[in-house]
């Protein structure tokens, strides 16, 4: 493909130097070269293609980086990673040593926030803002945000403070699903134009002035101005919020983005805009179907995805989603739930065929685990369908709301471990550790598809809460079957009997744990529950091996193998002790199996680390951690 613009660009400082009538065509050839080379790597694709106009005119207005943009979640960024000098990085976007698919602060000067997870940018550019306030710098600071994200909570907390400091802040809201405002049209252009203009806000100031002696009339004057902005435009929330309200505007307008943005770019305060975009803007089969194209497989851009292609193994979302449905047939009083996964989650049978049982509740995972407890508190089963990294955001629930109370809640967590692509935003690498030290917790890990759907009806008919912990895609294949069958309570299994060495292994490292046990002769143990341990079971193993290795796809620290090494102490064991789980740092983004393969979660770096283990310790005998 030819890009005669967008070859002259390497950084915004030549993207200023582009004219105005250029910028169409600029954009143009940012949103094929965005789809041939999503189309190559996978990624999300129908989020950037709504923001090629906003992202141009960004970095068109501002000075950046000198002026601060902040991204929310941040999956929207390739055109902002393009113009800022990562453009051939994009040939391997998402793998390992590649470009994150995620604004990075250690990536690029221009990323001045890392983000992953939605609603944080206000906050981040709120505290951006005072900071530049209190060194009197002359910078500006942009918080970009979707309307997906404005549904958390954190969002309003920050344009609360926001409103009280006075900081210049300018908050702009992309609302890509027409939730929040009707139709764009011309008066809309207009009025924001009026709106964000120095003659309207100078004769706002000078009227303040004169009212400020009668405190009455600056009053009567605040309500007049309040009650005619509210009749035309949609932002009196906003403005109740201590923020100037500009818009909707046609966020792919240039003509109308660029000068509204320059208007804002000379007002102080707190100010916020709200542009219209539509996901998938370009290219037609993103149009028709945003969701599908949301986050993309390598495809071909003339023919589309394929959805008629073999499904292959069964995942463990699927399975999920299969006993969501079949259970709820069983027991009229489980209720699903999910923040805003519907999808991802495999919840989209359940809400066609129970929709008044089904409730997504946006991007607001601290309310749904509290409104789950309220719904365990009048006799209703709900289950949250919830990602390991999500789960995080609302821990403060689990515990005070939910374990506190010992409420009837089942957790099922998808994405425990390592994701891949989306890095260490992403992946479930604490909920093993995080969960485990809670009173009145049950946890589980499904070590393949079938125990899955045994735990999730074990975890559901428990009367407390209780995780069941599973990872992305798909298993050793072992297809479930339509019962809802239970297993017992804290009961392990042994899988394979050996001699002098026992693995005990948890949920997704049970299938290598078995590939080096073979090799090794040793002994491996499914443990399936973290909590409650099954202690009997490994005071027999302790008692016929010289050597313990836990192994799990988590946190070694606080994880399932200090669980082992607490009951080993307790019962007095004289076994030695390998933990091997997830190291002490954030593991990047890439190819999930050759990311474990790299840090020797797969069944050739569990031999490798057991038999250093044994060498190290023929020559000094200890206990050692890896």
């Amino acid at each position: 493909m030819s890009y005669p613009i967008l070859d002259s660009i390497s950084y915004p400082d030549d993207l200023r130097r582009v004219s105005l009538e250029q910028l169409p065509e600029l954009v143009a050839e940012l949103r094929t070269f965005l789809l041939e080379s999503v189309s190559k790597t996978g990624g999300h694709l129908s989020s950037n293609l709504g923001t090629v106009e906003l992202t141009v005119a960004l970095h068109y207005v501002f000075n950046t980086p000198y002026d601060r943009l902040v991204w929310d979640v941040g999956h929207q960024t390739y055109v902002h990673k393009i113009l800022t000098g990562r453009r051939e990085g994009m040939a391997r976007l998402r793998m390992i040593d590649g470009v994150s698919g995620f604004p990075r602060r250690c990536e690029s000067h221009f990323d001045t926030f890392g983000v992953g997870h939605s609603s944080t940018s206000i906050s981040a550019a709120l505290g951006m803002a005072v900071a530049v306030k209190h060194k009197n710098e002359d910078r500006r600071v942009v918080a970009i945000i979707g309307d997906g994200a404005m549904s958390a909570g954190q969002a309003f907390e920050a344009m609360n403070n926001a409103g009280v400091i006075d900081a210049n802040l300018l908050v702009i809201l992309n609302d890509n699903d027409m939730s929040i405002s009707p139709a764009v049209g011309a008066l809309n252009n207009y009025l924001a134009r009026l709106l964000s203009g120095r003659t309207f806000n100078a004769a706002r100031r000078a009227g303040e002035k004169v009212f400020a002696t009668m405190p009455s009339m600056l009053s009567f004057a605040s309500r007049v101005e309040e009650h005619v902005k509210g009749m035309i435009t949609p932002g009196t929330l906003f403005e109740e919020l201590g923020f100037n309200y500009i818009g909707p505007i046609d966020g792919h307008d240039l003509d109308v983005l660029i000068p509204t943005l320059i208007n804002l770019k000379e007002l102080t305060g707190p100010q916020f805009l709200h542009i219209i975009t539509r996901k998938g803007q370009g290219y037609k089969l993103a149009e028709a179907d945003p969701v599908l194209y949301h986050g993309v497989s390598k495809f071909d851009t003339n023919n589309g995805i394929d959805t008629g292609k073999p499904a292959g193994k069964l995942t463990y979302t699927q399975v999920f989603g299969s006993w969501l449905c079949d259970m709820a047939k069983a027991d009229d009083r489980l209720i699903g739930i999910t923040p805003a996964m519907r999808e991802g989650s495999g919840m989209v049978q359940f809400a066609e065929q129970y929709p008044g049982r089904y409730f997504d509740v946006g991007i607001a995972e601290q309310h749904a685990l509290t409104y789950a407890a309220g719904l365990a508190c009048e006799g209703l089963k709900p289950v949250v369908a919830i990602y390991s990294t999500f789960l995080q955001r609302a821990y403060d629930q689990l515990i005070h709301d939910i374990a506190l109370q010992n409420l009837d809640v089942t957790f099922a967590i998808d994405r425990g471990g390592l994701v891949g692509a989306d890095g260490g935003t992403h992946n479930g690498a604490f909920d093993l550790s995080y969960m485990t030290c809670i009173p009145n917790m049950i946890v589980m890990a499904a070590s393949d598809e079938a125990e899955c759907r045994q735990m999730l009806t074990t975890a559901y008919n428990y009367p407390g809460p209780a995780a069941v912990r599973y990872p992305r895609g798909s298993g050793t294949g072992r297809l479930p079957d339509s019962a809802l069958d239970e297993i017992e309570l804290g009961k392990g299994i042994i899988c394979r009997s050996g001699t002098d060495i026992a693995l005990l292994a948890f949920g997704s490292m049970v299938p290598p744990a078995l590939v080096a046990g073979e090799i090794l002769g040793a002994t491996v143990a499914n443990m399936r529950f973290v909590k409650p341990l099954d202690t009997e079971l490994v005071q027999n193993i302790a008692a016929g091996h010289r050597l313990i290795v836990t192994v799990e796809e988590n946190a070694i620290i606080g994880g399932a193998g200090s669980e082992i090494a607490r009951a080993i102490e307790e019962i007095g064991a004289s076994c030695s002790l390998l933990r091997i789980g997830l190291p002490d740092q954030f593991v990047d983004h890439g190819d999930a199996s050759l990311l474990l393969k790299s840090i020797g979660l797969d069944a050739d770096g569990l031999i490798e680390k057991i038999r250093a283990f044994l060498a190290a310790q023929s020559r000094s005998p200890t206990t050692d951690n890896t």
